[in-house]
């Protein structure tokens, strides 16, 4: 599908003044401004990616009442029950707080769903489990900001709950729990609003360690792995913490993600957001998905080197068994997309199969909407109703839509970027006619055309091996912090363009005073340009060390 370039403005004051002032290079300046940084405070504190620059958690509306109830509940010797989600996010979030509350000598379980069986989120048995089992206190971790019905039941059974959660709040309602910390609360003072659930955690653990001799940035490795696996905004404290933990998590120090990075053939080598986001990460959410969430989260306990390697291979079995069973329901839905969908009425594509597996719908979904850009949300129907999971494209609110047809869904969650709901089987037609129905005033007919967003349209020769090694300051790069993607024109393929992999090519091309090496990997489905054509390129620039020897190399994002 052909893509419309959208290069970004340049702003010569602010690529002065941070180049100056920073002593950095133009380019760099202005990739500090593309982000959104027009202050040189707040360029100097991206680049420093400081710790001391993160927020007192007690800011956070609600962090002294659970830190009271907390420490009360520990003193007393009371049963406090860590309730999780089964995503990355929600099982290292878990692990943090569980581990800081046994550190502080708290009585402490844990309990993450089943995806299958319990759904998302707190649920009723669940909490009668923990009344019979002598809990007094939840404390939730990734989730609750939902759960009402749930948390009345808990009251009922004279269970406190402390709610901790960084996803939307629906309606402008909270449940009624003892606290609830989450920064999207109305009246939370808390600076920076996009934490990711173990974030969230970890902020709840730094305040109950304040006054002890135990250090919070001891989790630093589990908040870095759950805030990219949870493709929340790199940008301020999620960057800050994800930075630093991705250097302990390359100490290699904590025994389960040394046996999950062994197991998935990264041994020796430099962990990255994009490791953890395309192999790491995936291998934790398929116990989640199709397995048992428990064995995840006895990974990341573990303790033990034998019995950790153990695991690292269950999860990478099941994630063998994820892609399979992923595979199937993709050529399945493709197959509808063929039969059901009109481009032209069809802004959001909504598909129904009969024993999809739930548990990898999200992941279907994406590939979807990446393959046709559409907003998707598919559907697993079993019997009298069905699970939806949906995921969104640029600058289209997918949890806005679904909320516009709230009417006719049993339940629902999520944010800008994806969404879960529970829907009856017998409105599952109207669902899709009415959200494809509605005028989305942030919706312009263009954001349904792919588009590459540019940095900086640059002359090759202003790439040099300075200037890439200050880009790579500028990680980890993931949402909101995206690797940055320039473009250069008017450049000549010089011969020898060769074929590499299965669907990959390299070629060299030329501005006629500086030559580097172009590479395509396949996953672009790129057209090989013939030698001797002119072509504009965009490209992500990066230095590759062959055998010692050093050079500038594109990876090719697009070809006009």
């Amino acid at each position: 599908m052909k893509k419309t370039w959208k290069v970004k403005p340049v702003n010569p004051a602010i690529q002065n003044a941070f180049s100056q002032e920073l002593n950095i290079s133009k380019i760099t300046a202005q990739l500090l401004s593309n982000r959104g940084i027009d202050s040189l405070k707040e360029a100097g504190e991206f680049i420093a990616c400081s710790l001391s620059s993160c927020h007192d958690p007690f800011l956070m509306k609600g962090m002294s009442r659970a830190v009271e109830r907390i420490q009360s509940a520990i003193s007393g010797k009371e049963k406090i029950l860590v309730y999780g989600d089964y995503d990355v996010d929600g099982m290292t979030a878990v692990t943090v707080l569980y581990t800081a509350l046994k550190n502080l000598g708290a009585i402490a379980e844990t309990y993450i769903p089943n995806r299958l069986e319990e759904g998302y989120g707190l649920n009723v048995g669940a909490i009668k489990k923990a009344e019979r089992d002598g809990v007094s206190l939840i404390v939730t971790v990734d989730c609750g900001i939902g759960s009402f019905a749930e948390i009345e039941h808990a009251k009922a059974y004279k269970i406190d709950v402390i709610v901790t959660d960084h996803h939307e709040i629906v309606e402008d309602r909270l449940p009624a729990a003892y606290a609830i910390i989450n920064p999207l609360q109305e009246d939370c003072g808390y600076p920076f609003k996009h934490l990711a659930g173990v974030g969230i955690a970890y902020k709840l653990a730094k305040a109950l360690y304040e006054g002890t001799s135990f250090l919070a940035e001891d989790f630093l490795d589990l908040v870095s792995l759950g805030t990219i696996a949870d493709i929340v905004p790199l940008k301020g404290e999620n960057r800050i913490l994800a930075k630093h933990g991705l250097g302990e998590i390359n100490r290699r120090t904590r025994i389960g993600l040394e046996a999950l990075t062994e197991a998935s053939g990264l041994n020796g080598k430099e962990i990255s957001s994009g490791h953890i986001g395309f192999i790491l990460g995936p291998r934790i959410n398929a116990m989640g998905r199709t397995g048992s969430p428990q064995k995840a989260l006895e990974l990341l306990m573990a303790s033990d080197k034998a019995e950790a390697l153990i695991l690292a291979k269950m999860l990478n079995a099941e994630n063998r068994n994820r892609q399979k069973i992923e595979a199937g329901i993709l050529e399945e839905a493709l197959s509808k997309v063929e039969r059901e969908v009109n481009f032209k009425h069809h802004k959001v594509i909504v598909l129904g199969g009969e024993n999809w597996h739930p548990g990898v719908i999200g992941i279907v979904a994406s590939r979807i909407a990446d393959r046709f850009y559409r907003p998707t949300i598919l559907v697993s129907l079993d019997g009298k109703h069905g699970k939806g999971s949906g995921r969104s494209i640029d600058k289209f609110n997918l949890f806005d839509a679904i909320l516009k047809c709230k009417d006719l869904l049993v339940g629902f969650g999520g944010h800008e970027g994806a969404c879960g709901l529970t829907i009856e089987k017998n409105k599952l037609d109207d669902f899709r006619e009415m959200i494809n129905s509605l005028k989305y005033e942030d919706a312009a007919e263009e954001i349904f055309s792919p588009q590459l967003n540019i940095d900086m349209d640059i002359p090759l020769n202003d790439l040099t091996e300075s200037v890439i090694g200050e880009i790579e300051r500028l990680a980890p790069f993931g949402e909101e912090n995206p690797r940055p993607v320039f473009s250069s024109r008017n450049l000549l393929v010089k011969e020898g363009t060769r074929q590499i992999g299965k669907n990959g090519f390299k070629m060299w091309v030329t501005d006629n005073s500086t030559t580097c090496e172009a590479v395509s990997f396949g996953r672009s489905q790129l057209d090989v340009p013939k030698p001797g054509s002119g072509v504009n390129l965009a490209y992500i620039p990066s230095i590759n060390d062959w055998q010692g020897l050093q050079s500038i190399q594109l990876e090719l994002k697009d070809i006009q």
